[in-house]
């Protein structure tokens, strides 16, 4: 387990009256005036923090990772710094406890994965019909028996070392008549044959996500799915995460929703100073799942939001069915409450695949501005290009074609195109501001800035773009020194916010 850095203020040193992890690095402090220059996983303070430390303290401590005991009374310039972090109060009889069992949760670096559909393999006495739905799904039909047996497995393992914990959500559809189970299985290091944990979760476990502890060592963990009954399985992926037991998702305070269809969303929110603008920020393609871009946002000095998304392989465009896309809209929406903020207090923001999500939910929510880097807008189009002008480049792209319009022929291409259009052209767009840096030679979407410009019919709109040399994957660097720089002039010239560097 990497290690976990931990700020403790007060006037004893727990070090010294509690037992601690090994993997836990502690700094106690009496005092505390300077800001650390690496962000605490957790922060304890065990007395009232003094004038001149509120400030250190502030620019120290990550959200949903302050603990206070009783001896700290939470008012004044304490109550606004419990409120910004989402600070808890944990009372001292606890504190061995809590220290022994919770604060592994508390790691730097979340990680979490969706094994590829290349390493799922059909169980050898499955004698029904067997189809490949691309990389999204594979489809059994047929009898599977009248007892539980192993449908498919995963071809890879799952790494499991003592004492970790992880989040695992299998996501499937299947017809009434047919019954699963995922079951997993651990083995030793470096041994085929001997078995350190077994568990089993049938369909009612698997309405949460489900969890293991490596107890017992190190060691892979094989994972299958059983199935009896007869009639149609459809395995669509299984997601691995490190988990951080009670205290969320990813990061500490990430929160996950779900539709009837077992799709997820994610979302992590500051509330920083509760004063406006929200920063909506929209992440991109990744095959690593998880947040991105904290730190980027967390400088940006206000109250802000990540999303991200686990469909398909590395997202979807935060596009789907009408139940997903109302979800991930009334999840903004929620937060935007919370501040008690107008739409005209929010900026979107997002690069590549997390600026189609800006833009495509920026039209029914219509923020203040719209801040965005590589924009992929036709979608459809990007999946046409991996045919025309990048073959093999961005595979993925033909399964989101075939995901939202059940097909890729130019039929398809035209009505993935036209579900994105339909929605920005219902928009008034009067009030927001569009910053955009495009790349002149994209070859996922080779005239969207063009077309977003044809588009933006809204008298009052103000579009700013910057056209960078470059294909889509290109001059990554200069596109997010520019996204920067916009995103922090707006915040001085319209909120009034200066924004460190």
């Amino acid at each position: 387990m990497n290690e976990i850095r931990i700020l403790q203020l007060g006037t004893e040193n727990w070090k010294k009256q509690y037992r601690l992890p090994g993997y836990v690095q502690w700094v106690y402090a009496s005092g505390f005036t300077k800001a650390s220059a690496k962000l605490f996983d957790m922060v304890f303070l065990d007395r009232q923090p003094r004038e001149e430390e509120y400030d250190a303290l502030n620019a120290s401590i990550r959200a949903y990772t302050l603990y206070v005991t009783e001896n700290v009374v939470i008012e004044g310039k304490m109550k606004d710094l419990y409120a910004q972090k989402c600070g808890q109060v944990l009372q001292k009889s606890q504190v061995q406890e809590f220290l022994s069992r919770e604060i592994r949760f508390y790691f730097t670096r979340s990680y979490g994965e969706k094994y590829q559909m290349t390493k799922l393999t059909v169980a050898e006495h499955f004698s029904g019909t067997v189809r490949w739905n691309g990389n999204h799904d594979l489809t059994l039909q047929g009898d599977f028996g009248s007892s539980m047996r192993q449908a498919a497995f995963w071809r890879n393992n799952i790494p499991l070392f003592q004492h970790q914990v992880l989040d695992l959500w299998l996501e499937y559809e299947k017809d009434p008549q047919v019954e699963i189970m995922l079951e997993l299985t651990q083995f030793a290091e470096g041994s085929s044959s001997d078995v350190i944990g077994h568990w089993t979760f049938d369909e009612k476990q698997m309405e949460q996500v489900v969890r293991i502890e490596g107890r017992k060592g190190d060691g892979p963990v094989f994972a299958s799915v059983r199935a009896k009954g007869n009639g149609d399985l459809r395995i669509i992926a299984l997601h691995n995460r490190y988990s951080r037991g009670s205290h969320g998702y990813f990061l500490p305070g990430g929160v996950r929703y779900v539709t009837s269809k077992r799709e997820e969303i994610f979302a992590y929110f500051d509330p920083g100073d509760r004063k406006p603008p929200l920063n909506v920020y929209f992440c991109g393609y990744k095959q690593r799942e998880g947040f991105e871009n904290y730190h980027l946002m967390r400088n940006m000095g206000g109250p802000f939001l990540l999303l991200s998304e686990a469909c398909l392989e590395g997202g979807c465009f935060y596009m789907g069915s009408e139940e997903y896309e109302t979800l991930l809209a009334d999840v903004i929406r929620t937060y935007m409450e919370e501040l008690g903020f107008t739409s005209e207090q929010m900026i979107f923001s997002g690069l590549s695949m997390g600026a189609c999500g800006a833009l495509y939910y920026g039209s029914e929510l219509r923020p203040h501005a719209v801040i965005v880097g590589k924009p992929l807008v036709s979608i459809g189009n990007v999946a046409l290009n991996e045919k025309r002008l990048r073959p093999g480049v961005f595979p993925a792209s033909l399964d989101v074609l075939q995901y939202l319009s059940g097909n890729t022929d130019d039929a398809a291409v035209l009505a993935l195109n036209q579900k994105f259009w339909d929605k920005f052209d219902a928009a008034d767009w009067s009030k927001t501001k569009f910053i955009v840096a495009y790349m002149l030679e994209d070859d996922y979407d080779t005239d969207g800035y063009a077309m977003l410009l044809e588009h933006l019919q809204s008298g009052g709109v103000q579009v700013y773009g910057k056209g960078i040399h470059g294909r889509q994957n290109d001059n990554t660097n200069l596109v997010v020194q520019w996204f920067i720089s916009q995103y922090r002039k707006v915040l001085s010239e319209d909120f009034g916010r200066e924004v460190k560097r």
